[in-house]
Protein backbone atom coordinates (compact mmCIF):
# COMPACT_ATOMS: atom_id res chain seq x y z
CA UNK A 1 0.00 0.00 0.00
CA UNK A 2 2.40 2.64 -1.25
CA UNK A 3 -0.24 5.37 -1.02
CA UNK A 4 -0.54 4.67 2.72
CA UNK A 5 3.18 5.33 3.07
CA UNK A 6 2.96 8.70 1.33
CA UNK A 7 -0.14 9.69 3.29
CA UNK A 8 1.75 8.74 6.45
CA UNK A 9 4.60 11.04 5.38
CA UNK A 10 2.09 13.82 4.68
CA UNK A 11 0.51 13.32 8.09
CA UNK A 12 3.91 13.40 9.78
CA UNK A 13 4.74 16.69 8.03
CA UNK A 14 1.43 18.33 8.93
CA UNK A 15 1.53 17.16 12.55
CA UNK A 16 5.09 18.46 12.92
CA UNK A 17 4.07 21.83 11.48
CA UNK A 18 1.12 22.04 13.89
CA UNK A 19 3.51 21.53 16.78
CA UNK A 20 5.80 24.30 15.55
CA UNK A 21 2.84 26.64 15.03
CA UNK A 22 1.77 26.14 18.64
CA UNK A 23 5.36 26.67 19.78
CA UNK A 24 5.44 29.96 17.85
CA UNK A 25 2.16 30.99 19.46
CA UNK A 26 3.65 30.24 22.88
CA UNK A 27 6.87 32.13 21.92
CA UNK A 28 9.14 29.12 22.51
CA UNK A 29 12.78 28.97 21.42
CA UNK A 30 13.92 26.75 18.48
CA UNK A 31 14.61 23.76 20.75
CA UNK A 32 11.13 23.98 22.24
CA UNK A 33 9.62 24.26 18.76
CA UNK A 34 11.61 21.27 17.53
CA UNK A 35 10.59 19.14 20.50
CA UNK A 36 6.94 20.11 20.11
CA UNK A 37 6.99 19.42 16.36
CA UNK A 38 8.64 16.01 16.64
CA UNK A 39 6.51 14.88 19.57
CA UNK A 40 3.33 15.85 17.75
CA UNK A 41 4.41 13.86 14.70
CA UNK A 42 5.62 10.64 16.32
CA UNK A 43 4.22 10.78 19.86
CA UNK A 44 1.04 8.81 19.22
CA UNK A 45 2.82 5.96 17.47
CA UNK A 46 5.49 5.90 20.17
CA UNK A 47 2.93 5.46 22.97
CA UNK A 48 1.15 2.81 20.89
CA UNK A 49 4.30 0.75 20.37
CA UNK A 50 5.24 0.99 24.05
CA UNK A 51 1.80 -0.23 25.12
CA UNK A 52 1.70 -3.04 22.56
CA UNK A 53 5.26 -4.12 23.43
CA UNK A 54 5.56 -5.51 19.91
CA UNK A 55 9.21 -5.05 18.99
CA UNK A 56 11.17 -1.77 18.84
CA UNK A 57 9.36 1.56 18.52
CA UNK A 58 8.64 2.28 14.85
CA UNK A 59 11.03 5.20 14.43
CA UNK A 60 13.87 3.15 15.90
CA UNK A 61 13.36 0.36 13.38
CA UNK A 62 12.89 2.81 10.50
CA UNK A 63 13.81 6.44 11.19
CA UNK A 64 12.08 7.84 8.09
CA UNK A 65 9.21 9.38 10.07
CA UNK A 66 11.64 10.82 12.63
CA UNK A 67 13.76 12.47 9.94
CA UNK A 68 10.64 13.81 8.21
CA UNK A 69 9.41 15.26 11.52
CA UNK A 70 12.77 16.91 12.29
CA UNK A 71 13.23 18.38 8.81
CA UNK A 72 9.60 19.56 8.64
CA UNK A 73 9.95 21.24 12.03
CA UNK A 74 13.11 23.11 10.99
CA UNK A 75 11.57 24.22 7.69
CA UNK A 76 8.40 25.34 9.47
CA UNK A 77 10.46 27.41 11.91
CA UNK A 78 12.31 29.10 9.06
CA UNK A 79 9.09 29.73 7.15
CA UNK A 80 7.32 31.20 10.18
CA UNK A 81 10.34 33.37 11.01
CA UNK A 82 10.82 34.86 7.56
CA UNK A 83 7.44 34.60 5.85
CA UNK A 84 3.78 35.24 6.46
CA UNK A 85 1.82 32.00 6.58
CA UNK A 86 -1.44 33.94 6.99
CA UNK A 87 -1.68 34.32 3.21
CA UNK A 88 -2.54 30.63 2.83
CA UNK A 89 -6.21 29.57 3.05
CA UNK A 90 -7.28 28.72 6.58
CA UNK A 91 -8.82 25.43 5.49
CA UNK A 92 -5.55 24.02 4.12
CA UNK A 93 -3.93 22.92 7.38
CA UNK A 94 -7.11 21.38 8.88
CA UNK A 95 -7.73 19.40 5.69
CA UNK A 96 -4.16 18.11 5.50
CA UNK A 97 -4.32 17.36 9.22
CA UNK A 98 -7.51 15.34 8.62
CA UNK A 99 -5.75 13.25 5.97
CA UNK A 100 -2.83 12.54 8.27
CA UNK A 101 -5.17 11.80 11.16
CA UNK A 102 -7.15 9.25 9.15
CA UNK A 103 -4.03 7.46 7.95
CA UNK A 104 -2.51 7.39 11.44
CA UNK A 105 -5.66 5.73 12.78
CA UNK A 106 -5.45 3.08 10.06
CA UNK A 107 -1.78 2.43 10.79
CA UNK A 108 -2.52 2.15 14.51
CA UNK A 109 -5.25 -0.43 14.00
CA UNK A 110 -3.05 -2.46 11.67
CA UNK A 111 -0.19 -2.42 14.18
CA UNK A 112 -2.60 -3.73 16.80
CA UNK A 113 -3.81 -6.43 14.41
CA UNK A 114 -0.21 -7.57 13.97
CA UNK A 115 0.10 -7.77 17.76
CA UNK A 116 -2.94 -10.10 17.89
CA UNK A 117 -4.83 -8.15 20.54
CA UNK A 118 -8.62 -8.02 20.94
CA UNK A 119 -10.91 -5.74 18.97
CA UNK A 120 -11.30 -3.11 21.71
CA UNK A 121 -7.54 -2.69 21.97
CA UNK A 122 -7.31 -2.45 18.17
CA UNK A 123 -9.72 0.47 18.16
CA UNK A 124 -7.97 2.12 21.12
CA UNK A 125 -4.58 1.82 19.42
CA UNK A 126 -6.00 3.41 16.28
CA UNK A 127 -7.40 6.36 18.23
CA UNK A 128 -4.23 6.71 20.29
CA UNK A 129 -2.02 6.75 17.20
CA UNK A 130 -4.18 9.50 15.72
CA UNK A 131 -4.52 11.79 18.72
CA UNK A 132 -1.65 10.83 21.06
CA UNK A 133 0.89 13.22 19.57
CA UNK A 134 -1.55 16.12 19.75
CA UNK A 135 -2.31 15.38 23.39
CA UNK A 136 1.40 15.40 24.26
CA UNK A 137 1.86 18.63 22.29
CA UNK A 138 -0.95 20.44 24.09
CA UNK A 139 0.05 19.18 27.53
CA UNK A 140 3.65 20.32 27.04
CA UNK A 141 2.37 23.70 25.84
CA UNK A 142 0.06 23.88 28.88
CA UNK A 143 -3.11 23.90 26.80
CA UNK A 144 -6.25 21.81 27.17
CA UNK A 145 -5.74 19.04 24.57
CA UNK A 146 -7.86 19.60 21.48
CA UNK A 147 -9.35 16.10 21.75
CA UNK A 148 -10.84 17.09 25.13
CA UNK A 149 -12.65 20.05 23.63
CA UNK A 150 -15.86 20.00 21.62
CA UNK A 151 -14.23 19.46 18.20
CA UNK A 152 -15.23 16.25 16.43
CA UNK A 153 -11.69 14.91 16.28
CA UNK A 154 -11.23 11.87 18.51
CA UNK A 155 -14.82 10.92 17.65
CA UNK A 156 -13.88 10.62 13.98
CA UNK A 157 -10.94 8.41 14.96
CA UNK A 158 -13.17 6.25 17.14
CA UNK A 159 -15.76 5.68 14.42
CA UNK A 160 -13.18 5.14 11.66
CA UNK A 161 -11.13 2.78 13.82
CA UNK A 162 -14.28 0.84 14.72
CA UNK A 163 -15.30 0.47 11.08
CA UNK A 164 -11.78 -0.67 10.20
CA UNK A 165 -11.70 -3.25 13.00
CA UNK A 166 -15.24 -4.58 12.62
CA UNK A 167 -15.07 -4.88 8.83
CA UNK A 168 -11.86 -6.89 9.15
CA UNK A 169 -12.80 -9.14 12.07
CA UNK A 170 -16.54 -9.67 11.53
CA UNK A 171 -17.14 -9.07 7.83
CA UNK A 172 -13.95 -10.81 6.71
CA UNK A 173 -12.78 -7.95 4.53
CA UNK A 174 -9.12 -8.19 3.51
CA UNK A 175 -7.01 -6.07 5.84
CA UNK A 176 -6.04 -3.71 3.02
CA UNK A 177 -9.69 -3.10 2.09
CA UNK A 178 -10.67 -2.66 5.76
CA UNK A 179 -7.83 -0.16 6.17
CA UNK A 180 -8.98 1.92 3.21
CA UNK A 181 -12.59 1.83 4.42
CA UNK A 182 -11.61 2.96 7.92
CA UNK A 183 -9.45 5.77 6.54
CA UNK A 184 -12.28 7.00 4.32
CA UNK A 185 -14.76 6.99 7.22
CA UNK A 186 -12.41 8.86 9.56
CA UNK A 187 -11.52 11.40 6.87
CA UNK A 188 -15.15 11.94 5.82
CA UNK A 189 -16.35 12.58 9.36
CA UNK A 190 -13.49 14.96 10.08
CA UNK A 191 -13.96 16.88 6.83
CA UNK A 192 -17.71 17.20 7.44
CA UNK A 193 -16.98 18.49 10.93
CA UNK A 194 -14.55 21.07 9.53
CA UNK A 195 -16.86 22.20 6.74
CA UNK A 196 -20.05 22.38 8.81
CA UNK A 197 -18.23 23.47 12.01
CA UNK A 198 -19.78 20.56 13.89
CA UNK A 199 -19.00 20.18 17.58
CA UNK A 200 -19.99 17.95 20.47
CA UNK A 201 -22.07 19.27 23.39
CA UNK A 202 -20.20 20.55 26.42
CA UNK A 203 -20.41 18.47 29.60
CA UNK A 204 -21.35 20.84 32.39
CA UNK A 205 -23.71 20.98 35.33
CA UNK A 206 -26.99 22.80 34.91
CA UNK A 207 -26.84 26.14 36.65
CA UNK A 208 -29.33 26.89 39.41
CA UNK A 209 -30.85 30.22 38.44
CA UNK A 210 -32.66 30.54 41.77
CA UNK A 211 -29.35 31.44 43.46
CA UNK A 212 -28.50 34.13 40.97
Amino acid sequence: MNYIFWCDILGTIVFAISGVLLAAKKEMDPIGALVLGVITAVGGGTIRDILLNHGPIFWITDSTDLWVAIISSFLAMIFIRYSSYNKYPKWLMPVLDAIGLAVFVGIGVNKAVASQVNELVMICMGVLTGVGGGILRDVLARDIPMVFRTDIYATACLVGGSVHTISYLYFNLPLESATVLGIIVTLTIRLFAIYWKLTLPVVCAKQDKSNS
